[in-house]
């Protein structure tokens, strides 16, 4: 084990983002070191003092440059590591009064957490300082004079300083990130990628079209400018560094002023952002202020699909760079399948003859485009796999009249999605035509338009007036999940304009198998409802926070025919829901009613679904149980019971699991025995094989009404749910 010298060259590790490793290796060499080996997230590399100090200042892509002082093979134990850390000697490094803090990577068999392997790294410190007599380190984990960097992977144990401090990607001029920023670094390395700075240099100009806080844009100005990315920032992590040489470092920094000075003012190419929010460009021209180069950049409040090529862009050649959202949840997908196919007709139509760059975590959104990538990198962007695509936009391709510069807006599109996707397009329109007399007559504005009608497209499309509730069936295993997948982006590239809807309010979920109360578990956290109208009832309906939405349409039939039964009949609603039933109960006259369900989440919707209705809640009642407890305890009748119990549950609010085939000859005679006489049960289930019990039709008068409680947008489905009336015999 040995110390490096400061007459030898330094050894050094340079971290960045998984899959710049190579890019990062050529800056090192531009900026006069000495690339050695790379490794995942890294290169190592040598070079003097003055060197390590312009990596530091200039380096685009790094993350953090670390000063190795050992490397050690087979360290497991707590006690090996902090042998090798006490035989360092850190007075050569930390002075007397100041600070430490160490980062800690990495574990072994006997070294589990990576507190407990700072706290061991930081012990030898301590042992190495006192053994020479000096006094021991304060440790400041937030602000420390200097950060020790320790990494343990596979009994190799690798120890340093941190000369960097804080990340090197925070330039300082980024405070206002937005939602998902992109790091400073990744960004100029999808900048390198694109082959900017050889653009740059050339005069060729760069437009982001959803800039957001600018930093792409930001990133792009600092190269054209020749301006350091670290220029501004006050402190690096040697400065606390007992090797720390002010004059060189101050040399280095003088140079790197100069060079800015000069550059801002040669810089003749255009930077243009356009962005639709405000607070987006706000932050992005401040952030361009903070960076020193607010001139060279341009910003735009503009709407993507409102996109019109400036003045300023005259150049038959550019780069059109973007990192537009991709969507980590699949609700999110029908504003982003319509946000890349307008991206890539806005490209074609605009800027013929550039290049366009885009970054997704989505690629399969980026065949959305309509442009084939001529190449594609992949890299990370946090623990995201993400690509960047390289398009070249073929000048004829262009809708743009010969002449005219800064065309005012895109022509006529040709129609969008495949011809399997505009035959879906169709039977949707078709199908809205069939229902149309319908639903003019019935006043409904909830309703199934689509329900996997075409085998391609295994969706259920169902409309709640302006806005669309989309479930996406599950591909069987033999069915590819990317071509599965590429069906449903050509299903919501059409739909909007199919339907005539916002592709905001088109709502997105995959429908499966559930098992116990899964299709009651929250997948969102909106809080977005609106009202929306069946007869004469009001319901308050949710898209997007759970797989149902409040109100199963295909009971529309039930809820009618209960508000007919239910003139001054004391009702029962057990597996409640959200109590759309009972709402309709009660506008038929029903005298009083009682819902039980276990979830607190749909009891309080049904509350405020009554206060919508105006219904008096000392007359209906929510009751929070176990249907088969509060069945075995009331003591109460009812002249009409509704019951629709879920296929299967395993709740752990519930005593034992419930089958519905299995239990439901339990059930019906528990609420039997809550019938009153002359008194109707309507029983319901979703089960597509139930069988009802041979015994009940022994015991009950049974009507089986299935095939009469389907409306026109059902009737497709008729296996949707059964549906049985039982009255007690004479």
């Amino acid at each position: 084990m040995t110390e490096s010298s400061q007459i030898a060259p330094l050894e050094l590790l340079a971290t960045c983002p998984k899959g710049t490793e190579s890019l990062l290796a050529d800056e090192l060499t531009a900026l006069g070191a000495t690339p050695g080996k790379t490794t995942v997230a890294g290169v190592y590399f040598a070079a003097d003092q003055s060197t390590a100090y312009r990596v530091c200042l200039w380096s685009r892509l790094a993350n953090r440059i670390i000063l190795i002082l050992a490397r050690e093979p087979m360290i497991e134990t707590a006690d090996q590591l902090r042998t090798v850390v006490a035989g360092i000697d850190w007075t050569r490094h930390l002075a007397p009064g100041r600070t430490m803090a160490v980062d800690f990577h990495g574990r072994s068999d006997h070294i589990r957490h990576t507190r407990f392997g700072a706290q061991t790294v930081k012990d030898g410190v301590v042992d190495a300082l006192q053994l020479a007599g000096q006094e021991r380190p304060t440790v400041d984990t937030k602000a420390p004079h200097l950060r020790l960097y320790a990494h343990l992977h596979r009994a190799n144990a690798t120890l340093g300083i941190d000369l960097s401090g804080e990340s090197l990607h925070r330039r300082g001029y980024r405070r206002d990130v937005g939602h998902a920023p992109l790091k400073e670094n990744l960004a100029a390395a999808l900048l390198v990628r694109a082959g900017w700075p050889e653009r740059a240099k050339a005069g060729e100009p760069l437009m982001d079209p959803l800039c957001g806080a600018g930093t792409l844009l930001i990133e792009a100005g600092l190269m054209a400018a020749d301006q350091a990315p670290n220029l501004h920032r006050e402190r690096f992590g040697f400065h606390g560094w007992s090797g720390h040489d002010e004059t060189e470092w101050r040399e280095l920094k003088r140079e790197a002023d100069a060079r800015a000075s000069i550059g801002r003012k040669r810089c003749k190419t255009s930077l243009t952002g356009f962005d639709e929010s405000p607070a987006a460009l706000s932050a992005a021209k401040a952030n361009a202020m903070r960076a020193g180069i607010p001139a060279l950049i341009h910003l735009h409040g503009q709407r993507l699909g409102q996109l019109m090529r400036p003045a300023e862009l005259t150049a038959e050649q550019g780069l059109m760079i973007t990192n537009p959202p991709y969507g980590e949840r699949l609700g999110e997908l029908p504003e982003l399948v319509q946000l890349y196919a307008q991206l890539g007709e806005k490209a074609k139509a605009l800027f013929p003859g550039w290049t366009l760059a885009v970054f997704t975590g989505n690629p399969d959104l980026g065949h959305r485009l309509g442009l084939r990538a001529h190449k594609q990198y992949a890299l990370k962007n946090g623990a995201l796999d993400a690509k960047l695509l390289l398009m070249t936009i073929d000048p004829k391709t262009s809708r743009v009249e010969e002449g005219d510069s800064a065309p005012s807006a895109v022509a006529q599109a040709a129609p969008k999605g495949s011809e399997n996707a505009q035959m879906f397009a169709n039977r949707l329109v078709k199908n809205q035509k069939r229902l149309k007399k319908w639903l003019k007559q019935s006043g409904e504005s909830c309703y199934r338009l689509y329900d996997a009608d075409m085998p391609e497209y295994a969706l259920a499309v169902d409309r709640y007036g302006d806005h669309v509730h989309v479930q996406e069936y599950a591909a069987p295993r033999s069915v590819d999940p990317a071509q599965a997948q590429k069906r449903l982006f050509d299903a919501l590239e059409v739909m909007p304009d199919a339907l005539g809807v916002d592709p905001s309010k088109i709502h997105v979920k995959r429908r499966e198998r559930q098992t116990g109360n899964a299709q009651y578990q929250k997948r969102d956290a909106s809080g977005e409802r609106f009202e929306v109208r069946e007869g004469n009832a009001r319901i308050w309906v949710n898209l997007r926070d759970y797989l149902d939405t409040g109100l199963f349409l295909d009971h529309r039939p039930v809820r009618r025919m209960l508000g007919e039964m239910a003139s001054g009949k004391r009702f029962l609603n057990l597996f409640c829901y959200t109590a759309s039933a009972t709402v309709q109960a009660a506008l038929g006259g029903a005298s009083d009613s009682v819902s039980v369900d276990m979830s607190n989440t749909y009891l309080e919707w049904a509350r405020d679904n009554f206060t919508l209705n105006k219904l008096d809640p000392r007359l209906h009642r929510v009751v929070r149980d176990d249907c088969f407890r509060w069945l075995e305890t009331a003591n109460a009748e009812f002249d009409l019971i509704f019951m629709d119990p879920p296929t299967f549950s395993n709740s752990k609010k519930m005593r034992d699991t419930l089958d519905v085939q299995r239990d439901h000859p339990r059930l019906v005679e528990l609420a039997m025995a809550r019938l009153a006489p002359g008194g109707v049960l309507v029983f319901s289930n979703n089960q597509r094989r139930f069988k009802l019990d041979e015994s009940l039709g022994e015991r009950y008068v049974v009507e089986d009404m299935t095939a009469r409680s389907f409306d026109p947008d059902f009737q497709r489905r008729s296996n949707a749910h059964q549906v049985f009336l039982l009255r007690h015999r004479e």
